[in-house]
Formats: C-alpha cells, sequence, structure tokens
C-alpha cells in the first residue's frame, strides 16, 4: 500500500487524512500548526518537518490548504514539496484555488518532471468526517485512475472535467452560488423579522418553497440557535469569492451580483467574524447598525 504524504491539516484535511489513516494508508504529514496533527501521529502517521522533507518519504503527495498563496510557498518556497518530489510522483492538490492558479501550478510541476491533478472538494465538516465528499477533477486519465482509491475513501463520488483548472473553475461555481444564496436566504430572514413574521414560520415556508437553496435546511439549527461553529470558516468563502471574482475578470464575465456578496462577506470579517461558519452573515446583517 502506497504512502501517503498529507500537507494541510485544517477542518478538511485533517479529517480527510484520518479517513485514509482508517483504511490502513501509512501518512507522513506536515502543517505549520503542527498541534493540528496530534491525533494522527498518535495513530501512527509519521510528522515530516518541511513539505520537502514529506515529498521525499511518500508516494503520493495531498495538499488540503487554505489559500494559492500558501500552496505556492509550500510547493516551491525554499522547502518546497517540489523541491523533494521524485520524477513521476503524482500531486493531488484538494486546495480551493482558482483555474488560472491551477495551471500555474501545473506548469511549475512539469517543470521538475511531476504529474497534477486538482481536485478540489464540494462539502464541509460533517461530509470530510464521514468521507462523503464530491471529487471535482481536472487532470490526465490516467493519473486519475492511479488517485481514485484515495478520492473513494474520502468522497462519496468523483467528477472528472476535463483538462487541469476544470476541477478548480467547478468549485468556483458552486462556492459562488453558495455564498450568494446564503446572502440571499440571510437577507430574506432579517426582511422577514422586521416585518414582524414569527422566525419559526419563516423558516418553515421559505425552506418548503422552490426558492431556496436545499443546503439552507441544513444550516437552519446554526440560525436558529445563533450558534456559528466553524464547518466552513466565513473568511474562506470570501476568499472564494474573491478567486471566482478573478476568473470572472480574466474570462471576460460581467458578474455584479458575485461582487457585492464578496464584499458583504468582507464586510463581516472586517467586523469580527471571520473564524465563524459563512453562515454567521445571518448575525452580520441582522445585527449591523
Amino acid at each position: 500500500m502506497k504512502k501517503i504524504g498529507f500537507i494541510g491539516l485544517g477542518i478538511m484535511g485533517s479529517r480527510m487524512a484520518a479517513n485514509l489513516q482508517k483504511t490502513g494508508y501509512k501518512l507522513i504529514i506536515y502543517n505549520r500548526t503542527k498541534a493540528k496533527g496530534s491525533f494522527l501521529l498518535e495513530k501512527g502517521a509519521i510528522l515530516g518537518n518541511s513539505p520537502k522533507e514529506v515529498a521525499q518519504n511518500c508516494d503520493i503527495v495531498i495538499t488540503m490548504l487554505s489559500t494559492p498563496e500558501v500552496v505556492k510557498e509550500i510547493a516551491t518556497g525554499k522547502s518546497g514539496l517540489l523541491h523533494g518530489m521524485k520524477k513521476d510522483q503524482l500531486w493531488i492538490n484538494s486546495s480551493t484555488v482558482n483555474p488560472s492558479f491551477a495551471k500555474e501550478m501545473h506548469q511549475k510541476s512539469m517543470e521538475y518532471q511531476i504529474r497534477y491533478i486538482d481536485a478540489p472538494v464540494a462539502g464541509t465538516k460533517g461530509p470530510a468526517e464521514s468521507g462523503e465528499l464530491l471529487f471535482l477533477t481536472g487532470g490526465n486519465h490516467k493519473d486519475l485512475e492511479e488517485a481514485s482509491p484515495l478520492f473513494d475513501i474520502m468522497g462519496k463520488k468523483t467528477i472528472h472535467l476535463g483538462e487541469i483548472g476544470k476541477g478548480a473553475a467547478m468549485k468556483m461555481l458552486i462556492n459562488q452560488l453558495l455564498g450568494q444564496s446564503m446572502v440571499a436566504f440571510a437577507e430574506a430572514l432579517t426582511m422577514g423579522e422586521a416585518m414582524g413574521i414569527q422566525k419559526e414560520k419563516l423558516f418553515n415556508i421559505l425552506l418548503s418553497s422552490p426558492v431556496v437553496a436545499p443546503v439552507m435546511s441544513i444550516i437552519r439549527p446554526k440560525l436558529e440557535n445563533d450558534t456559528y461553529e466553524a464547518h466552513f470558516p466565513l473568511k474562506w468563502i470570501q476568499k472564494d469569492l474573491h478567486l471566482s471574482s478573478i476568473s470572472a475578470y480574466e474570462n471576460g464575465v460581467a458578474t455584479p451580483n458575485l461582487n457585492v456578496t464578496k464584499e458583504i462577506f468582507a464586510q463581516a470579517k472586517q467586523h469580527g467574524l471571520g473564524d465563524l461558519d459563512f453562515s454567521a452573515i445571518y448575525k452580520f446583517l441582522k445585527h449591523k447598525k
């Protein structure tokens, strides 16, 4: 069984890595905050002192990192993973990045004769823990076949969308719609309450209507109880909306709704809500003076 290098052990990555470990894969891990990987180390994972060291001691590298800037540093920095990978080794990047950046990393990987797949995931903390993520992939068919046993453990379905960057492109669209839907629903709730409609009635009627995204039913308990433990931190959806706006600019597409939504989340982050779940945008809109 191949040894897997896993870099990035946040809310998503830690759970994805744990599922691989449960099924018998040997892990060598790296995270900038070392404590986040302690539970994996207790169960036999090996700690790498740098991304380069991880790459030198595994067969396949998976990255699950926060931003394109972090991915670039982890991959190409002085102790970056590309400096430790062997010819034809496979790098699976599950970080949410924009398509042009995915292509940039693919180009950089080719310079080192490294194979690259972009494989972002749709799903949050719960699906990551239960191994029910949706993998959105771009890359070579042969490389995807090699990666598929790992995807099958960490996710419930894998969709191959075509060349490098297409997986990243689809992830942009999904998170764009998620952010826009969240703001629209939060605005409707806030307005309904201001007009004197009971909150429970608002939930029951709006969520049973065809105009509300189904995911809002899953988010309902957070909004009802005013508890926003982060399954998908608000600061990261704001980042993803920003990446979508970059892609829109690069492709000459006008996205006024996207840009307004991005700035609403940016304001909420400036008000100290960045580390809460993205559904805390309701808290921001309801209490904003």
